[in-house]
């Protein structure tokens, strides 16, 4: 007890001579809640000046699985930091990339490789912690002592926006209403062979005021298991549906597609007269796969020859050569006769899409409507990106797992490239939709 009252009789003079507390290093990132597919804003303070530290990402998906990023930076002489202009000098990516710790997103060690981080629930936010780690660690290793933390929601849903889910005849799927009485401009909304419903496309249009309609057709409830042959029927009364829709603008509709998706679009404008506008991401000129059906009519599909099909080291498997010539006069059958069709197309191409040669598929639908005298089309071609050009910031996935073989299937790309073919384009995209829908 003499001790403590010694200490508090010391005199406060002595307390000065203490060096000054150094102050907290602190982590802003904002909006802390914003859409998903918005740039954020990532700054540190109170590090000394030219400190090393490595931002690290970390989120888990809807099953639990974790998913990480990291990249080093150098505090500035004021012992701040800003991912919009500073540059990372090593991790997952190198150079200024505001949104690099998300793009770069991948599978952490002790998960199953070649996963994507996509949502399945787009009501709940994707709740992403960034961390400030002293040193600078390697992707992969343990890193140093936390100096400061925030979590960034990501929303794939604005407030207001109203998802119905569809059972309406034939068509199954989710209709995404934007907030507000419209008519809303209306999108159908198509990924690829991989199947069932994928939403997070359609919620974010919505968000950005089209009427979506995510659209699945095989294996989802009572649609077929397989996509063994698919009937243009279905589609067609999905895209009548949504034409029909109060609160959609008409008189057309527009439809965009992802890989199968996107050559389904370019079927549904070349036949359907309710559809005006469509946005082929990474698809093929013709028809493959799955014989179409309309009427009387049929579009074979062009098959994969496995023979053609290469195996690395690691077991990734790539198909790149592996489908049926659409070029070649004995598969003319399969070929989309993109020229009949009254509206606009655009074009979405990764010079680097290892799925399949979608630039190639790309240049004979334009070289096919350019021989019938048509202009109506844009083509964004992006060098270095890959197959699965999605909305800003969604991962890079350059090797994912395939739901049909089994098997991880390389995609291409190289991530920087392909997350700002994936910026750009988005853009791109909503402004090619407007003009064309109103």
């Amino acid at each position: 007890a003499a001790m403590w009252r010694a200490l508090a009789a010391a005199p406060a003079r002595a307390l000065l001579r203490t060096p000054p507390a150094r102050r907290a290093a602190s982590l802003a990132v904002s909006p802390a809640a914003g859409p998903a597919d918005e740039r954020v804003e990532t700054r540190v303070a109170g590090l000394s000046a030219g400190q090393p530290v490595t931002l690290r990402a970390v989120a888990a998906d809807d099953r639990g699985r974790l998913f990480q990023s990291c990249a080093h930076y150098r505090a500035d002489s004021r012992g701040e930091l800003h991912l919009g202009t500073d540059a990372s000098h090593g991790g997952d990516y190198t150079g200024v990339e505001p949104m690099g710790l998300f793009w770069s997103l991948a599978p952490a060690g002790m998960e199953k490789p070649y996963q994507r981080l996509v949502p399945r629930n787009t009501g709940a936010p994707m709740k992403v912690e960034v961390l400030v780690h002293q040193g600078h660690s390697p992707p992969g290793s343990m890193p140093g002592p936390v100096v400061a933390k925030a979590e960034v929601q990501r929303l794939f849903t604005a407030p207001g926006v109203r998802r119905i889910r569809l059972k309406e005849g034939v068509v199954r799927g989710s209709l995404f209403l934007p907030p507000g009485d419209g008519p809303f401009p209306g999108v159908i909304d198509m990924y690829g062979d991989e199947g069932g419903l994928i939403e997070f496309r359609s919620s974010l249009l919505a968000t950005r005021g089209f009427a979506a309609l995510s659209l699945p057709y095989f294996d989802f409830e009572d649609l077929p298991r397989v996509m063994k042959e698919l009937k243009l029927e279905y589609f067609e009364e999905a895209a009548r549906f949504l034409q029909r829709h109060p609160k959609v603008k008409g008189p057309g509709v527009g439809v965009i597609g992802t890989g199968k998706g996107a050559e389904l679009a370019l079927s549904m404008i070349t036949f359907l007269p309710e559809v005006v506008a469509a946005v082929s991401i990474s698809g093929c000129s013709s028809n493959t796969v799955a014989d179409l059906h309309y009427g009387d009519m049929t579009l074979p599909g062009l098959r994969f020859d496995m023979k053609k099909v290469s195996v690395s080291e690691s077991g990734v498997f790539d198909i790149f050569e592996a489908l049926d010539d659409p070029a070649n006069p004995a598969n003319s059958p399969s070929v989309i006769p993109v020229e009949k069709a009254e509206g606009h197309f655009l074009f979405v191409v990764g010079e680097d899409d290892r799925m399949w040669k979608s630039s190639v598929y790309a240049e004979l639908a334009i070289k096919r409507l350019r021989q019938h005298g048509k202009e109506n089309f844009e083509l964004l071609s992006y060098p270095g990106a890959g197959h699965q050009i999605d909305p800003p910031s969604t991962p890079f996935c350059q090797v994912a797992m395939d739901r049909v073989l089994g098997v991880p299937v390389l995609g291409g790309g190289e991530s920087k490239a392909h997350a700002h073919a994936q910026e750009h384009s988005w853009g791109k995209i909503q402004e090619f939709l407007h003009l064309h829908l109103g």
